[in-house]
Order: C-alpha cells, then structure tokens, then sequence
C-alpha cells in the first residue's frame, strides 16, 4: 500500500501553440508535476472544473476567451495560484493581468529555469508546511530531499531512477505500460522502441535488491512492469 502526504502537484498549461505547450508539458513533468493541457480556455474551464488543478499556467492572446478571462472566471471559482504568459512587455498589461487576478507574470520567451523557479514559489505559498513521503512495503521516498531508503538503508539514485521509481511508487499494484513510463519520465525524447526503461529498470532492481532483498519490481511480458511484493 501506498501513502503520500501530500499530491503530486496538478499543473494546468493552458496553451492555443501546441509546440509551446508540449514543451512546457515535457519541462514540468520532468519536474515531478502532474500536467494537463488545454487548447483554449473554454476547455481550460471545463477541465478545472472537473478537477481544480494547484497551479494554473495561461497564455494570454488565445483566440475565443482570452487567458485574462480564463484568469477572472477562475479566481471567481478558487484560489488556485496562475501565472500568466503574454509576449507584451508594456506595464499596462501586466498590471491588467495582476488586476484581474494573476498571481505572477512572465514575458516570452522566457528561460524554463525562470519558469520553472516561480512554478515552485507560488506553490510553496499555497503548500502547507508538510514533509511528503510515499511508502510501499519497506520502501521509503521523500520528494522533498529525493531521498529514498529500504529498511533504513539509505539509496543512492540518480534523477531518472529516482523519477522512474516515483511513477512507480504512485502506481502501486498498476502495470505500466513502457510507453506510459517514458511519456511520464522521458516525455518525448525517445521513440516508443527505445529500451531505455527496462534498462533504467535493471538499475533500480540492482539497488533495492541490495542484500538480498526481495523484487519488487515485476515483468510482465509483452507489455511492462507493476510495483508488488513478490
């Protein structure tokens, strides 16, 4: 079983330039966030309204409802923190933004690292001050130092092993598709024939069955891999 003291965050990238889009969507999930996208903001709407994300990311000019109306319906329906994208630079439109409800604002283009940096300000300020851990049998992750321990025993992992074994650990009892795993992990920088995770796998295998201890870990022929106790 699995625990999590707090969600992955819910990122919504809302977006009419799917090239734009795509590559935000790739930068947060590499991240550790749970993305969706929306073409414009009638579909943004909807969409949050079936699940308020934690954070939003809006364009501004998309044609139909803008992203300063997206803004405005909603704050009037939550406090979920937005940032706004627009190519204007001028002070009236940022302060129209801000106005109407933004929480941040950022130029194009913009640097993804700066991007990226006030993503996790604005969810720091909404985010209560809790550590986040998941555990599954004797496997302990905490998101917040990338740490990962089994029985105590401290793990050394690097990034991707450590993003591979979250998707895991968020799944547990799931089998997962190759495919499913490098769109969450890798995005789009390698092709579905790739063997990039069932080598990524054998990493992790060889470090959590350190001393003899048991898989956790399952093939499943043909199709992927399911986190369960043997």
């Amino acid at each position: 079983m699995v625990t999590s003291m707090a969600e992955q965050p819910h990122v919504l990238v809302v977006d009419d330039d799917a090239k734009i889009a795509a590559a935000l969507r790739r930068a947060l999930i590499y991240e550790g966030y749970q993305v969706e996208v929306a073409p414009d903001g009638q579909i943004a709407l909807n969409r949050a309204r079936e699940r308020m994300p934690d954070l939003a990311i809006l364009d501004i000019m998309m044609p139909g409802m803008d992203g300063l109306e997206v803004t405005r319906r909603l704050r009037a329906e939550g406090d979920v923190p937005i940032l706004l994208l627009t190519a204007k630079d001028g002070t009236a439109d940022r302060v129209r933004g801000l106005d109407g409800g933004a929480d941040d604002y950022l130029v194009k283009p913009f640097a993804y690292e700066e991007l990226l940096a006030r993503v996790r300000a604005l969810l720091r300020r909404r985010a209560p001050r809790t550590r986040r851990t998941l555990r599954y049998a004797d496997v302990v992750m905490d998101l917040a130092t990338r740490e990962v321990r089994r029985a105590d025993q401290l793990i050394s992992t690097t990034a991707k092993e450590f993003d591979l074994l979250q998707h895991f650990m968020r799944n547990p009892g799931q089998v997962l598709r190759r495919e499913q795993l490098l769109d969450a992990v890798w995005g789009f920088d390698f092709g579905a024939s790739s063997n990039v995770v069932d080598v990524y796998v054998g990493y992790l295998r060889q470090k959590l069955e350190q001393g003899g201890r048991p898989r956790l870990l399952q093939t499943v022929r043909g199709v992927g891999y399911i986190l369960k106790e043997e």
